[in-house]
């Protein structure tokens, strides 16, 4: 893509316009680590750099657009307050950084927004007003509020005062590993993408740019390419969950991006498990996406040395927890079997038995007798288990099926 559109006219955003955005926020923001990652450089066949966005205050890059945009309002706006309509991070970083300016803000949320992010938005500072059952329709009523009451309106990524705040996050990671070569930058709107590949272009050496989307939400993908493919589902990359990406930011993402690849679900998980497990850093959905490219194209990547930027932090626990235990049951570490037994004394015993021979921690048992398809003597028994991995899963189902019992593995999809 960016070859084609190398010689196109002056872009929205310039290396000037990100280096000035450095200098205006850099007091206040986190310079945030750029770390190599031996073991997932193994894992990939690339070497892999990690931007470490996730330790903003808000734990995430977002404030850097928003500050960027706040420093640069007049002192009469600055007096009427901002507003903008998000449920995510673009919402806690305005919210903290306002606060911090002595700005109000308001920020509109649809209805449904969980409590956690209203009670943190809140917590920065703001006022949170919730509109309508959708995202779409809380934007309609920030922009209403924004007419009626001359509040200055944020937007989240298709703004040049924006884009030039989070190009900010390539202007430190490539100070700190000048050898990168390829950055993989998560894209939603495209803000991040269009601010980080404005700063790659201006290098004195190529540095190739990769966008990445959740495949369920591939708006970037479909208008770049000319494609079709439906934006909707439930991804855990809902940061990044965008259904129109922005009129300034498709230009840039168009004229600067050489390759935008989809990543699917399955690779998100195993991204935000391996990012807890390896780096000890937690890390939400669409802050993983990069790495989760990564392990999905690996012949794209291999050998190169990539920066990818861990976005952002900001993960409910209770979809951590599944996510992680996912992984480990996709590993073979945790397993569910389903054994049909006959209904009779010693019969559990038998079972249990074989799983003490086999060192097989056993952690939930459920019998069932009533709802089932077996005769009136038979009995179904799940068994939820811990294995050291898949090796061991598949030696104590060899010794099972070697007792004559039969067992079934439930599989995760």
């Amino acid at each position: 893509m960016a070859t084609q559109f190398a010689s196109a006219p002056a872009l929205p955003v310039s290396m000037d316009d990100v280096r000035a955005a450095h200098a205006r926020i850099g007091d206040a923001i986190v310079r945030t680590p750029t770390l190599v990652s031996r073991t997932l450089s193994q894992l990939t066949g690339a070497t892999v750099y990690l931007k470490f966005e996730n330790l903003q205050f808000t734990a995430a890059y977002k404030e850097r657009g928003a500050l960027n945009t706040l420093l640069q309002l007049s002192p009469e706006a600055r007096a009427k307050g901002v507003i903008a309509a998000s449920a995510g991070n673009h919402a806690q970083g305005l919210a903290y950084h306002a606060n911090r300016l002595g700005v109000p803000a308001t920020i509109v949320m649809p209805r449904n927004t969980p409590i956690v992010k209203v009670v943190q938005t809140q917590g920065h500072g703001a006022t949170v007003i919730l509109e309508g059952d959708t995202f779409d329709a809380a934007y309609a009523h920030a922009r209403t509020l924004e007419a009626e009451r001359g509040f200055t309106f944020v937007h989240p990524f298709d703004d040049p005062r924006v884009i030039a705040g989070q190009g900010t996050v390539a202007v430190e990671m490539l100070a700190d590993a000048p050898d990168i070569d390829t950055i993989v930058v998560p894209i939603g709107g495209g803000g991040l993408l269009s601010g980080m590949a404005t700063v790659a272009r201006a290098a004195d050496r190529g540095i190739e740019v990769i966008g990445v989307q959740a495949e369920l939400y591939p708006s970037m993908y479909n208008r770049i390419n000319g494609s079709t493919l439906p934006c909707a589902g439930d991804t855990l990359a809902e940061g990044i969950a965008v259904k129109e990406p922005g009129a300034i930011t498709s230009g840039m993402v168009r004229a600067l991006a050489d390759e935008i690849v989809l990543v699917s679900e399955r690779s998100l998980e195993k991204a935000v498990s391996l990012l807890l497990q390896i780096e000890k850093t937690v890390v939400e959905g669409a802050g993983a996406a990069g790495l989760a490219a990564l392990l999905e194209h690996p012949e794209r990547f291999a050998g190169k040395t990539v920066g990818v930027v861990l976005c952002g932090g900001n993960i409910d626990t209770r979809l951590l927890a599944n996510v992680l235990l996912r992984d480990l049951a996709r590993s073979g570490r945790l397993a569910r079997l389903r054994i049909r037994l006959q209904d009779q004394p010693g019969a559990l015993y038998g079972v249990a038995r074989i799983f003490d021979q086999e060192r097989v921690n056993i952690l939930e048992l459920s019998h069932q007798r009533i709802f089932t398809n077996l005769p009136a003597k038979g009995l179904s028994l799940d068994v939820e288990c811990e294995t050291r991995d898949r090796a061991h899963l598949d030696r104590l189902l060899a010794a099972l099926e070697a007792a004559s019992y039969e067992v079934k593995l439930i599989e995760l999809a």
